[in-house]
């Protein structure tokens, strides 16, 4: 611990998420770029508030920490990083709107199609998902080419039908046919694990790490997202909305199948310390290089909010 009691984990999840913030407000200016027409203000203000509300910016750590073990280029890191939260925001928009999840408020704040309007948060979000591969296919991106089509298409796949979007078609099936235990585990590492895993597995591929070390920091990847999403539905039924900025409760109210309704919270909290021990496993052979990452691991696992 520091003289002023957080731990370098903290300070420096902290400064990673006050780059990636300072970088993500001058990529959504309202200054068009090179080659753009426009950028509608109304447009901009609801990507902007979807993007730039606060969070702990979990996965541009990653991004920046995994490819800071191969010894990468901190801002080529950086842009990947900020590409992956435009991914991940998009996805929260659009997972708050009325077709899906139905939330008001996200990180305490309302969410972007209560600020503005419904057709706002489709148009900022389908703006953030494309803006996320023109960040990473620009020249100003100083990877080779081959480097940033391998990532376009690890992203894609992360994000798309077999990752984050598929895991949220199960996820709104699930409402009407409840899944067992695997089918569970599929969702979630498809909905939430498969943008973490990839913040790992990127990390890799910016540093041109060799199959071996890029297979490792994937696993990593897989056994903290299954751990956000575990402790997510933890913190579901244990936390306050105060606390979390959103509402809970809500997969209770709506009968939805977790790992936590079919086990309980004490089955899960040993969970959740197994999937850390594995996590540390996985990351070992790189030792103290690595422990910035284990550290989060163990934050993914204990985290309040």
């Amino acid at each position: 611990m520091t003289d002023q009691g957080f731990s370098l984990f903290q300070i420096t999840l902290q400064q990673r998420a006050a780059s990636v913030e300072t970088l993500l407000s001058e990529l959504l200016s309202d200054q068009p770029h090179s080659g753009e027409i426009s950028r509608p203000a109304r447009l901009m203000a609801a990507m902007r508030h979807g993007v730039l509300n606060g969070g702990k910016r979990l996965r541009p750590f990653l991004v920046m920490e995994s490819a800071a073990l191969f010894g990468a280029d901190n801002f080529t890191a950086l842009r990947i990083a900020a590409a992956l939260e435009c991914v991940h925001s998009y996805s929260l928009v659009h997972d708050d709107l009325p077709a899906m999840d139905d939330d008001d408020l996200r990180r305490g704040q309302p969410t972007v199609h209560r600020k503005f309007d419904e057709a706002a948060a489709i148009l900022a979000g389908d703006s953030l998902l494309t803006y996320a591969f023109e960040l990473i296919a620009s020249d100003e991106t100083e990877l080779d080419a081959q480097c940033r089509v391998t990532l376009i298409t690890a992203l894609a796949r992360a994000s798309g039908i077999g990752g984050m979007t598929g895991g949220q078609a199960l996820d709104l099936e699930a409402e009407k046919i409840k899944p067992d235990e695997a089918g569970i585990i599929r969702l979630q590492a498809m909905k939430t694990g498969a943008l973490i895993r990839f913040a790992c597995e990127a990390g890799a591929i910016i540093g041109r790490a060799g199959t071996k070390d890029r297979d490792r920091l994937a696993e990593y990847g897989s056994a903290i997202g299954l751990a956000f999403q575990l402790a997510d539905d933890l913190l579901d039924v244990t936390a306050e909305a105060r606390d979390m900025g959103k509402a809970t409760g809500k997969d209770a109210a709506a009968g939805k199948a977790t790992l936590v309704s079919l086990h309980g919270v004490e089955w899960a909290k040993l969970q959740l310390a197994g999937l850390v021990e594995q996590a540390e496993e996985v990351l070992a052979p790189f030792g103290e290089k690595a422990a910035l990452l284990k550290d989060a691991a163990r934050f993914i696992a204990d985290r309040r909010n």
